[in-house]
């Protein structure tokens, strides 16, 4: 089992990782100001379902594979990045009429789960995140390694559950007040977007 010093090192380390803004933070902001706070929370979770994904196949080697193979590694990014300019896109062109009273568009928590799941499971760097950093807490003197990096794995989950949910939280009310404002709603769907876009060629621009 991991010790408690290991354990607490590596828990304060992840929640500098968590809490600092990166792609999936901006995903989940831009879902929640957007959709409302219910569809940001999903977002959350289903970055989280894909972060469990990544625990798994660094488990069993399958994140060792992408790493090595560039083929494999270029055709995940290009599939990832491909979806969220897709995504952006989509949400640029949207004509769906939106009430000026705060309330959110129709998009439904589920779509907004499985299209975090699908995005995070595409992103070639947080599987090499994964195999990358989760072994430097496993110490194979203290019991079987793939326990202990499922634990990891799941601790790391959480606790970006935990970061994701505060910023939906957040990010929703702030939503439901600019959405009141005319310009702000004729704008939203542009700039959401915007954000799926930019982190889409982000992505793709990545290397190894």
């Amino acid at each position: 089992m991991i010790d408690q010093a290991t354990f607490i090192t590596y828990i304060l380390i992840v929640l500098g990782f968590v809490f600092i803004p990166g792609p999936a933070t901006l995903l989940t902001i831009a879902r929640a100001a957007s959709s409302g706070t219910k569809v940001g929370i999903a977002t959350g979770a289903g970055i989280a379902a894909g972060d469990i994904i990544h625990t798994c196949m660094a488990i069993v080697g399958l994140s060792a594979i992408i790493a090595t193979s560039a083929l494999l590694f270029s055709i995940v990014k290009y599939a990832g990045a491909g979806f969220l300019i897709y995504l952006g896109i989509r949400a640029m062109l949207d004509k769906t009429p939106i009430e000026l009273n705060g309330s959110a568009p129709t998009i439904g928590a589920g779509r907004a789960f499985r299209e975090a799941v699908l995005t995070e499971v595409l992103n070639p760097k947080t599987a090499l995140f994964f195999l990358a950093f989760l072994p430097q807490f496993v110490k194979p003197e203290h019991g079987a390694p793939a326990l202990q990096l499922a634990i990891l794995g799941v601790v790391f989950v959480l606790l970006g559950l935990l970061s994701t949910v505060v910023f939906a939280v957040g990010a929703g009310r702030l939503g439901n007040l600019l959405r009141r404002h005319p310009a702000v709603v004729q704008w939203q769907g542009k700039v959401v977007g915007a954000i799926y876009c930019a982190v889409g060629v982000r992505l793709a621009l990545q290397e190894r």
